[in-house]
């Protein structure tokens, strides 16, 4: 046992595991897994795959973790693979199964956490594709500090149809399309079944791309991780890389919560902003900022994205997909061309055991190849971020805005109200939405939904039928990463705890301006008054169940959607 002790001391659980791995009954269950005595000599390390057949983003996965599972046991190591769950928000959007997209990020870091705490393992690697497999996974890995690493499963290769490449959310503006009758049903199929060729998450800067690319800035995964694609000659290779690097963090002592920081934090949001990524990101980041203990809050987003230039033209908003930016030089490129003009701190530590800035020594940045994907600082897209925190009558706990300026920066317009994400996909399919509408739909957020769902089904059918810089879109719920025009989620409070969304009616001014960051209910104070006088709460929708639970426990958007 000299060596499993001496690997241990760094470990606070020491005694525990120690103590449970000379117990007779643990031994023999382990020898009866396969392991020798001289593997009880060494550190067991949990392989945390969220692969499952049912979607693209996870379909790889499992294959995955045994590469990382390799990589682990060549260093001297012993991995075992285990599973948690998989939610797909492309499969489940638009329908009742989304309400269970968000509150899955939690039931997969509860999982994780369970497992490695149980069975006392000495570290963690996370195998990860879809959305909130990312942040679930990184939320436990701070919740256990133990050394660990992230591993994303990958991008997706382009659809094509012709000459035109397409991915997930295209198959969603084809129905847009479709409805407004600028392509027929043939043309609509086409785009369908063209769609998504094979393995791995979706190719713009949506969500999933969105998280693996800053968790990659903040250290937590090895360098081209995020932008390596899901069935690229490299990636099993980059995968036992990790088995390799997991067991380097054991001998150096290196933990997640000596790698994340408030640095970091910032290093992670600075990408979000430059590459166009995803709203969700705030929820997500807000949450792994609570579980690291760092004050880390909207206004910390804001600052960042007032100080940091949108210099990607990647997809929903822009031309390109990640496996173009992958072909540019990949992430490390982008890293080492914001670290040269100063916007990311170069001093944090990372799983390689080197600071970010020693990672990208020798990387070329990715201004110096010919390349389209990502503009000059000094003639970005857009002079700033494109994410904006908004606050107002309307959202005095916050919302949340995706505006690249394409859409415009100021909307006024009359309030057209639904309960439900379904009522508002029922009207914008009969064409009921006009040019100058606010479409509000409320109902939709943590507890409300329950789960704030996304609203990728009505954000892209405005886009495909050609209203996305005449309409806009307010809602309690959230946003996918595919969404885009002048949307604005996460209003909080909520319309179920009594948020003002909830009294707005049908008519009513609604007014955004994302240069002053406010969203406001242009209505007298008096009426206000009396509308909150006669509104009446409503049940929750859910009464049993895992969203009954999640409904009772979760916090406002404004504070990440924790539920401890």
């Amino acid at each position: 046992m000299a060596f499993f002790l001496s690997i241990m001391k760094w470990n606070k659980y020491s005694q525990k595991v120690t103590q449970n791995a000379s117990q007779p009954a643990a031994q023999a269950m382990l020898h009866a897994i396969g392991l020798s005595e001289e593997d009880l000599k060494k550190p067991l390390l949990g392989i945390a795959s969220t692969g499952y057949e049912g979607n693209p983003c996870n379909m790889h996965l499992n294959l995955l973790a045994q590469s990382v599972k390799y990589g682990v046991n060549v260093s001297g190591g012993v991995g075992l693979i285990f599973n948690t769950i998989g939610v797909s928000d492309g499969i489940s959007m638009g329908t009742q199964g989304m309400r269970f997209s968000l509150p899955s990020r939690d039931l997969i870091a509860d999982s994780m956490e369970t497992v490695v705490e149980a069975m006392s393992y000495d570290g963690l690697a996370t195998v990860v594709g879809c959305d909130k497999n990312m942040p679930g996974a990184i939320m436990a890995m701070l919740r256990l500090n133990r050394p660990s690493i992230m591993v994303y499963g990958g991008t997706i290769e382009a659809g094509i149809l012709g000459n035109k490449k397409l991915d997930v959310v295209s198959a969603f503006e084809a129905w847009g399309q479709k409805l407004s009758g600028e392509i027929n049903e043939k043309e609509y199929k086409d785009v369908i079944q063209n769609a998504c060729p094979g393995a791995g998450a979706c190719g713009g800067m949506y969500t999933a791309n969105t998280m693996a690319t800053s968790i990659e800035a903040l250290g937590l995964s090895l360098p081209f991780n995020a932008s390596n694609p899901a069935v690229s000659a490299r990636k099993e290779g980059e995968c036992v890389d990790a088995g390799k690097a997991l067991m380097e963090l054991i001998k150096k002592d290196i933990k997640p919560l000596d790698i994340l920081t408030k640095k970091s934090l910032e290093n992670a949001i600075t990408v979000v902003i430059a590459l166009g990524g995803s709203t969700n990101a705030v929820l997500h980041y807000l949450a792994i900022a609570k579980e690291a203990g760092i004050k880390f809050d909207l206004s910390d987003f804001q600052r960042i994205s007032d100080g940091t230039p949108l210099i990607a033209d990647l997809k929903p908003s822009g031309k390109y997909l990640l496996e173009d930016l992958h072909k540019a030089g990949g992430t490390p490129s982008v890293l080492k061309y914001l670290l040269d003009k100063g916007y990311l701190h170069g001093d944090c530590l990372t799983v390689t055991g080197k600071t970010l800035a020693e990672n990208l020594e020798g990387v070329r940045s990715i201004i110096e190849q010919d390349q389209e994907v990502i503009k000059e600082i000094e003639n970005p897209i857009k002079d700033s971020g494109h994410i904006r925190i908004l606050f107002g009558n309307l959202a005095i706990e916050g919302a949340v805005a995706k505006i690249t300026g394409k859409e415009g920066l100021f909307f006024k317009g009359p309030a057209k109200v639904f309960n439900s994400e379904e009522e508002a996909n029922l009207d914008i399919a009969s064409g009921k939405i006009e040019k100058g509408d606010v479409i509000v739909i409320r109902y939709e957020g943590p507890k409300g939904g329950p789960g704030m769902p996304e609203m990728l089904k009505p954000t892209a059918a405005i886009m495909g039928a050609g209203l996305g810089k005449e309409v806009a879109l307010l809602t309690d719920g959230r946003f996918s990463g595919g969404s885009h025009g002048f949307v604005v989620g996460h209003i909080s409070p909520e319309a179920q705890v009594g948020g003002l969304i909830a009294i707005v009616e049908n008519g009513d001014l609604i007014e955004i301006d994302a240069v002053k960051n406010t969203i406001t209910l242009v209505l007298d104070q008096e009426v206000i008054d009396d509308r909150k006088k006669h509104w009446i709460q409503p049940g929750l929708k859910a009464k049993k169940g895992t969203l009954y639970k999640y409904a009772q426990s979760v916090s406002s958007a404004s504070k990440g959607c924790i539920t401890d």
